[in-house]
């Protein structure tokens, strides 16, 4: 059975966010600090303008209070699993034997509800899907984001800049003529930093949405794993010892990169816990839910334990390409995945100054829970 809603906060010591088991993506955090409104603007000598400035970041100072809890309502247990509104005009490309789609024929923002339903059941399933030939970052940004309210409340992002007016859409951006990454490769050999987002908030995200609206012609891909396929993967004694583990998701390194680098924090950073193993609301499936951004210790573990323990599960996720997916963006894309299934990294894999601008819009789930343990 799912936790109650309303509870007693579990009071977590300190020290549990300083493991030193993973590293935060500080590759990818931008900030006030170094953004460049007019080359944005404008363009430069190689670069041009931004093709949608009306989605360029803003950093408000405004502060938010601590998240209460809600009652996320999950569309996709509603949903006709034959799909005969999402996909009747679709042709579906798997990507993979076991994660990802390409879907072309759909446009997401004329779905009606019966559609909606069976997005959230097919995301599901197939983890990640990219949606081709999109409008979604040609429409007003509120009709995006009413569509994206649909799947649950809105999350809205303690760092991360977002379109003047909507704080609602979280903005991946990096500037025109940005060559930090350079830098970054100066001391680093790789820029893969596997994450399920925001897994420290109470409520983390479902159905989650991410269009582009600028990017290089080749590189800036995104790589996604299956963590329900992962945890099948494991032997069915190890499934048992993960049974019952609890860990500590924290976004105290998250506000520290952002204040480092000149950035806000528009929240309070708070920890969880959260099941090791969770089950997915909709189909009934276990996934793995820990990752080396977010998540700090297993709860009633000695640090080395914890260490040796997390560890072995990064790798796993990390080196298992035969459960993950590379999804390349292009115009017009729209990614949709359920964050509670999947982890992913960005790929900064191109240094030639081209912007990468994309949105995010994040709709939060239900408090991750685990199903009795079934081999």
């Amino acid at each position: 059975m799912a936790p109650a809603l309303i509870e007693t906060p579990v009071q977590i010591a300190p020290g549990y966010t300083k493991s030193g088991v993973g590293q935060y993506k500080e590759a990818f955090i931008t900030g006030p600090k170094t953004y460049k409104e007019d080359v944005e603007l404008k363009g430069t000598d190689k670069q041009p303008p931004a093709k949608y400035p009306h989605y360029l970041p803003t950093w408000t100072e405004k502060k938010y209070p601590p998240l209460e809890p809600f009652e996320h309502y999950e569309h996709g247990k509603d949903a006709d699993r034959a799909f005969p509104n999402l996909l009747k005009n679709a042709t579906v490309a798997e990507l993979t034997g076991n994660i990802g789609a390409e879907i072309k024929g759909v446009q997401l923002s004329e779905l009606n509800n019966a559609g909606k339903d069976e997005l959230a059941l097919f995301v599901a399933q197939k983890k990640v899907v990219a949606f081709r030939d999109q409008n979604f970052a040609d429409i007003p940004i509120e009709d995006a984001v009413k569509l994206g309210g649909y799947f649950g409340r809105h999350h809205i992002h303690p760092i991360s800049g977002a379109p003047a007016g909507f704080p609602e859409v979280h903005l991946v951006h990096r500037g025109a003529d940005d060559t930090t990454a350079r830098d970054f490769f100066d001391e680093r050999t790789n820029s893969v930093s596997i994450h399920s987002d925001v897994t420290y908030e109470n409520q983390p995200p479902g159905t989650t949405f991410l269009y582009i609206l600028d990017g290089p012609a080749a590189g800036g891909d995104t790589l996604f794993v299956n963590q329900a396929a992962a945890y099948q993967r494991l032997s069915p004694e190890f499934r048992r010892r993960l049974h019952g583990l609890q860990a500590v998701h924290s976004a105290v390194e998250q506000a520290s990169n952002s204040q480092t680098k000149g950035g806000i924090v528009r929240r309070e950073p708070v920890q969880s816990i959260h099941p090791v193993v969770r089950t997915h609301p909709a189909t009934g499936e276990k996934a793995l839910f820990v990752n080396p951004q977010f998540t700090r210790r297993i709860v009633g573990y000695k640090k080395e334990e914890s260490d040796f323990l997390l560890n072995f599960l990064y790798d796993h996720i990390a080196k298992g390409h035969d459960i993950q997916a590379r999804v390349k963006w292009a115009a017009g894309t729209v990614v949709v995945w359920d964050n509670r299934v999947t982890a992913h990294s960005a790929l900064l894999d191109w240094d030639d100054g081209t912007r990468r601008h994309l949105a995010r819009i994040t709709p939060q789930g239900e408090r991750p829970y685990e199903t009795p343990f079934e081999g």
